[in-house]
């Protein structure tokens, strides 16, 4: 990204940081630039106006005002990066709300911005498949996991055995190429991985699972594993 670009992505970082702030080398690492760039646009931010300062000592950083800002302004390379994420993987969990996030980004912003948003992601293109329809039961399984409630599946298991089951959603994970429903199973009484794809139908019952926690009932994930951060 530009200067400009930077200069706005290092005001929403910290904007989107609140009170806790971020360091020099957190925003360095995730813009990909020198924690002394850094520095200098904090310079100029602070030059132009913009009300943030610095926390001293161990784990202190910037901290920016946000109650004082103008609303929330998105870049057309940002808005492309989002569409190009929703294009390459139309089978991820929360699809639907993906697009409708980026409608509602895409309604938000200047039209200058939006038509350099379209004029960016004309120029990335992708090879993928024709994506087919998400099944309803990729419907049922966003919902299971967003409402914490209890599902009631029928799964076909790696021998072909199909089995009917109660299960409480924890998570949802991909490795491997597949999507995997990770679940405390009231058949088998233990926590399972359930691949989405042989799930072959599934609803909510309306009972609320209990809370469970993912690294106590499948281990620590592997370390090129990690649940998806939204900072």
């Amino acid at each position: 990204m530009n200067r400009t670009e930077r200069l706005y992505a290092i005001a929403e970082e910290l904007r989107a940081a609140g009170a806790g702030g971020r360091t020099g080398a957190w925003l360095a690492q995730r813009l990909e630039v020198s924690t002394r760039t850094i520095k200098r646009d904090i310079e100029a931010l602070l030059q132009a106006g913009l009300p943030l300062w610095a926390q001293a000592g161990p784990g202190g950083g910037y901290v920016l005002d946000s109650a004082t800002l103008p609303p929330l302004n998105i870049t057309g390379a940002e808005a492309a990066a989002i569409a190009v994420a929703l294009a390459a993987l139309p089978a991820l969990p929360f699809a639907v709300d993906g697009r409708s996030a980026l409608s509602k980004v895409l309604a938000a912003m200047p039209d200058a911005e939006r038509e350099r948003a379209e004029a960016i992601a004309a120029r990335l293109w992708l090879r993928t498949p024709e994506p087919a329809p998400r099944p309803a039961v990729a419907r049922v399984l966003d919902e299971a996991v967003r409402r914490q409630q209890v599902v009631v599946m029928r799964y076909t298991d790696a021998s072909g055995a199909i089995t009917e089951r109660s299960v409480e959603p924890v998570a949802l994970a991909a490795t491997k190429g597949h999507w995997f429903l990770l679940a405390w199973c009231r058949l088998r009484q233990g926590p399972r991985w359930f691949r989405t794809t042989r799930i072959t139908s599934a609803h909510l019952t309306g009972e609320h699972a209990p809370e469970h926690d993912a690294a106590t009932l499948f281990g620590t994930p592997p370390d090129d594993a990690r649940p998806v951060t939204l900072r």
